[in-house]
């Protein structure tokens, strides 16, 4: 992947005007990085569409929806969702040129209430999730032919996350779609895992 120099300039922006640079930097963290780039990998190989709207739930602070403008995916737009507002300012900072463009949106929202009907939606963030949240999160997404993609860990040791899987296939069956393909990432304190499909209907 290569990246466009004037987005790193941007990336650097963000990180050195928020108030927290430590907490903006976590979002730069080889592992994050890593996972981003093999979920965009395997993303370009299962969809072919053009002119594909994404949603990003759990979207952070905007570093995979500015990979993903860099992908050769076929974006037209991205719209990043999560409850915490700090995110809003440094994934619209991080994003600049596609939000200037019309093409990136940041929203300060609660994913397990947003109403989804977008190309594709993007879930990362399983493991911060009860199953009854994620159960609720599914249900809204009214479009049966967006393509889903979840991921999700086994480091039971952070204390944000409330529910991960202890191996791939846990994941698999706890997250009822129609799977297109899935697999796993192993680094040294913990394994993701990732699912592409559509929901079971």
């Amino acid at each position: 992947m290569k990246v466009n120099i004037e987005d790193v300039l941007f990336w650097m922006d963000a990180i050195r005007n928020c108030e927290d640079r430590y907490r903006t930097l976590e979002s730069f963290w080889k592992g994050q990085v890593h996972s981003k780039l093999w979920l965009i990998e395997n993303l370009e190989r299962s969809c072919k569409e053009q002119d594909n709207e994404i949603e990003i739930h759990g979207g952070w602070n905007g570093v995979l929806a500015a990979l993903l403008f860099n992908s050769n995916l076929s974006v037209k737009k991205i719209t990043s969702i999560d409850i915490d507002p700090e995110c809003k300012e440094i994934s619209e900072t991080i994003n600049k040129r596609y939000e200037m463009a019309g093409r990136f949106t940041s929203e300060t929202f609660d994913m397990c209430k947003w109403v989804s009907n977008s190309d594709i939606v993007i879930n990362t963030s399983c493991e911060h999730l009860t199953q009854e949240q994620y159960d609720t999160w599914l249900s809204n997404i009214n479009n049966e032919k967006s393509l889903i993609v979840l991921q999700s860990n086994n480091y039971f040791d952070h204390k944000e996350h409330i529910r991960c899987s202890h191996n791939l296939q846990e994941f698999i069956e706890t997250s009822h779609l129609r799977i297109l393909w899935s697999g796993e990432l192993e680094f040294s304190k913990y394994t993701r895992f990732m699912i592409i499909g559509y929901k079971n209907v």
